[in-house]
């Protein structure tokens, strides 16, 4: 009896030891950041992409704006985030924003990064992003994502809203976030920090 006892708990005693390894692993796939979960890899253009890294804008040191996440190649330094090679920047809001802000806030970024025969060279591609974006509420999440020879892809909530060729607009664009003189020093140093 003891032996049959035994023989039936075994089963149930392995999947207590595997079970914990599972949920581990399941953990291992997502970052978390203020609630919000990204994936540590995604698919670009065929190829699959690690997370560098997630960090949170505030504004005012006190008000939490977003959650931005950084996807790189494990390859590609830092310091290469703006040259030819796939990239996603995904946005998680935490507050609401008008379609008409996102245009207003880059602005002034491009210009800083960019000189007036670069800001004109990309300019038609900028306003048809702009055109391309909508209203958000917290939740909603924005993503840039550049596949080398295919463009850069807005989505909203995963549902593809635009796409602009070229490498010289994804490297402007990108720039607002990751250029020499971006939205936010801190975001910037965070993102390219990696995990």
């Amino acid at each position: 009896m003891t032996s049959r006892r035994t023989v039936c708990a075994l089963p149930f005693f392995c999947l207590l030891l595997v079970f914990p390894l599972l949920i581990t692993r399941a953990a291992a796939q997502t970052v978390t950041i203020e609630n919000v979960v990204f994936a540590d890899r995604v698919t670009i253009g065929g190829e699959s992409v690690p997370l560098r890294n997630a960090a949170l804008l505030r504004y005012l040191r006190f008000i939490k704006v977003y959650v931005a996440a950084l996807y790189l190649p494990a390859s590609a330094p830092g310091a290469d985030v703006l040259t030819d090679v796939p990239k996603r920047l995904e946005i998680a809001y935490l507050m609401s924003f008008a379609k008409d802000d996102f245009a207003k806030g880059a602005a002034p970024v491009l210009e800083r990064n960019l000189t007036a025969a670069e800001l004109a060279a990309v300019q038609e591609r900028i306003d048809r992003l702009n055109a391309a974006y909508r209203d958000v509420q917290a939740g909603d999440r924005y993503a840039l994502t550049y596949a080398p020879g295919e463009g850069t892809v807005l989505t909203l909530n995963d549902e593809p809203l635009v796409t602009i060729e070229g490498a010289d607009f994804a490297a402007a664009y990108f720039g607002v976030w990751l250029g020499r003189e971006p939205l936010d020093n801190k975001l910037k140093r965070d993102l390219l920090r990696g995990p």
